[in-house]
């Protein structure tokens, strides 16, 4: 029953990372369609870049602690790219080059929430399967 626990504080975090990254993905329609300026777009996308990376951290570490390694081996990669960009300084959306690299950031983002929702959906599956498997075992 434990390990269903585990799975659904994963499910939940992920879908924390989902909404972060959506919300990031509005903010740079807003912008493309003129609907924002700038300088909001950027502060807004800003304030939620470090609670993204440290919920994806946290996510890791938890896969990692509760021992489950597959996934713990899946997110690796989103946690490298995210502590790279964080040790180079570009974590941040520059307010002044926002309209040059605008396609640029919109596709990282996208490739950020197909990670995420690959995550979600191997998360859903193994939590469904915990779930059936301790279900078998009360009977």
């Amino acid at each position: 029953m434990g390990d269903l626990w585990a799975w659904l504080i994963f499910f939940f975090t992920l879908i924390a990372l989902l909404i972060i990254l959506v919300y990031q993905l509005m903010c740079l329609a807003d912008l493309e369609f003129d609907y924002i300026n700038p300088y909001d777009s950027a502060s807004k996308i800003n304030k939620v870049v470090l609670p993204e990376f440290i919920t994806q951290g946290v996510l890791c570490f938890l896969f990692l602690v509760t021992g489950h390694w597959v996934m713990s081996l899946l997110s690796v990669p989103y946690l490298y790219y995210n502590v790279r960009l964080y040790t180079r300084r570009q974590h941040l959306v520059d307010v002044t080059e926002i309209f040059n690299l605008l396609n640029w950031e919109k596709k990282q983002r996208l490739f950020k929430l197909g990670y995420v929702i690959f995550l979600l959906f191997m998360s859903l599956f193994w939590m469904i399967f915990n779930a059936l498997e301790d279900d078998d075992h009360s009977l």
